[in-house]
C-alpha cells in the first residue's frame, strides 16, 4: 500500500503541474481533461478544458491533481487536497473505506470507474479528505 497527495485547483492545475514538472523533472504518467471523460459525464462547457486528472511520478511517490468542476464539490482553499491510497485489492479497498469513512461523509461510494479502477472518496470524521484506488486487472 502507498499514500500519495492529490491536489485540487480552481482552474490552474495545468499551470501548477507544468511548474511542478519543471522542479521535479520527469513526465506526466497521466494527463486528461474533462473533455476526455465519457460523453454522458455532466460537464459544463466551460469546464471541458480543465484538468480532470494528472499524475507526476517522482521518487517513490506520485503527485496527482485536478481542477474543480461544476459537478463536484466547490473548491475550498486550505481543504483542497486529499490523501490517496493505492489499494492492494478490491477487498482491501472495501476494508480501508469502511474503517476510515466511519463517522465521516462519503463523497463517492466505492465503484468501478470508466478509467478501469475500483475507486471511492470520503471525508473522515476529522475533516481529512481521502481517496482509495485499485487498478482493476485487464483482460
Amino acid at each position: 500500500m502507498s499514500l500519495n497527495i492529490y491536489l485540487t485547483f480552481g482552474g490552474n492545475c495545468r499551470e501548477a503541474f507544468e511548474f511542478y514538472r519543471s522542479v521535479f523533472g520527469g513526465d506526466f504518467q497521466a494527463f486528461q481533461t474533462f473533455a476526455d471523460g465519457p460523453e454522458d459525464m455532466p460537464v459544463a462547457e466551460e469546464d471541458k478544458d480543465k484538468v480532470m486528472h494528472v499524475s507526476l511520478p517522482f521518487g517513490d511517490s506520485v503527485l496527482m491533481g485536478s481542477d474543480s468542476s461544476s459537478f463536484g464539490p466547490p473548491l475550498a482553499v486550505g481543504n483542497n487536497f486529499s490523501v490517496s491510497i493505492v489499494g492492494r485489492s478490491r477487498e482491501h479497498c472495501d476494508e480501508v473505506f469502511a474503517k476510515l469513512s466511519a463517522g465521516g461523509s462519503v463523497t463517492m461510494p466505492l465503484q468501478e470507474t470508466f478509467w478501469g479502477s475500483y475507486y471511492g472518496m470520503w471525508t473522515d470524521r476529522f475533516g481529512i479528505n481521502w481517496m482509495v484506488n485499485y487498478a482493476l486487472p485487464t483482460g
